[in-house]
């Protein structure tokens, strides 16, 4: 099926709708009204094409915001297919999808050796909040990249010198260039990173360090932690800390290969390689039965 050439910002965000969590759920208990009402209201045409199927036409609208909708989800979709997919599969690294630290809420960050944050603005954000995300992302990771539109360079080689630059060009062949390292630093917040652990997990680290767990309650086990964690060395708790995110996930089902325009969400919604094979199985439902 070809794609058109023009599209208004209303269908474009109405295609750009079908790619939310929320989506997927509803296709992997077999409901696909949704894609189907996007069929009926934009391109009837698919509904006489022979043998096409729900996932073609789903292809077909990835290429199509690609090109004339660059939004968050293609931005961390491409992201992940071209620049950070190498890293996981390596089989040290994970990944994690929408962040919280402090006040902020990170797109994408990786821990393998190191901690990494990735903040993406395209064309259709503000950096209003970006000050602010960036000082929240300096007390809990090492590196911090912002990942942007090719056109915005200029204006974001403002911020902080600390801060690396990833441009996106969606008529390049390789979408991403870096334009500056980030800088390394291991000076995190032991508070911030109290916060982000699970109690497992900062109990964990603290029988880590010290080999031994003081007696506490469930009253007084976060304070207790706390105070332990702060006199632990930084270089030393950089490192625990990147040891229990390695262990908090999952084994992550992403591909290079095959069906790379869901990679962001089987990220998002972490599924399970049944679930993905699932979903696809669903997906290819023929369209014109």
């Amino acid at each position: 099926m070809r794609v058109e050439n023009t599209y208004n910002t209303k269908q474009l965000r109405d295609y750009a709708n079908l790619f939310l969590r929320s989506e997927v759920q509803a296709w992997l208990s077999e409901d696909l009204s949704s894609i189907r009402n996007r069929i009926e209201r934009y391109d009837d045409q698919w509904q006489h094409v022979k043998g096409a199927s729900y996932l073609d036409y789903l292809r077909h609208l990835y290429q199509v915001l690609e090109t004339h909708y660059q939004n968050e989800y293609v931005y961390k979709n491409t992201l992940l297919n071209e620049y950070l997919i190498k890293e996981i599969g390596q089989g040290n690294s994970t990944l994690f999808n929408e962040y919280r630290v402090g006040q902020s809420v990170a797109d994408l960050v990786l821990f393998n050796g190191c901690s990494t944050a990735f903040e993406i603005k395209t064309e259709l954000d503000s950096d209003s909040r970006l000050p602010l995300q960036l000082e929240n992302y300096r007390k809990a990771f090492n590196k911090t990249y912002l990942v942007i539109p090719e056109s915005k360079l200029p204006y974001y080689e403002q911020y902080d010198q600390s801060v690396g630059l990833i441009s996106f060009n969606s008529k390049k062949r390789q979408h991403f260039t870096q334009h500056r390292e980030a800088h390394y630093s291991v000076v995190i917040d032991a508070g911030v990173i109290m916060h982000i652990l699970h109690t497992r997990e900062y109990k964990t680290l603290v029988l880590s360090y010290y080999d031994y767990l003081p007696e506490m309650t469930s009253f007084n086990q976060f304070n207790i932690c706390m105070d332990l964690i702060k006199r632990i060395p930084v270089k030393e708790l950089n490192r625990l800390f990147i040891e229990q995110m390695k262990s908090r996930t999952k084994k992550q089902v992403l591909s290079s290969r095959y069906y790379r325009e869901f990679n962001q969400l089987s990220l998002a919604l972490r599924l399970s390689r049944a679930e993905k094979n699932r979903l696809i199985q669903v997906l290819k439902s023929p369209l014109n039965v």
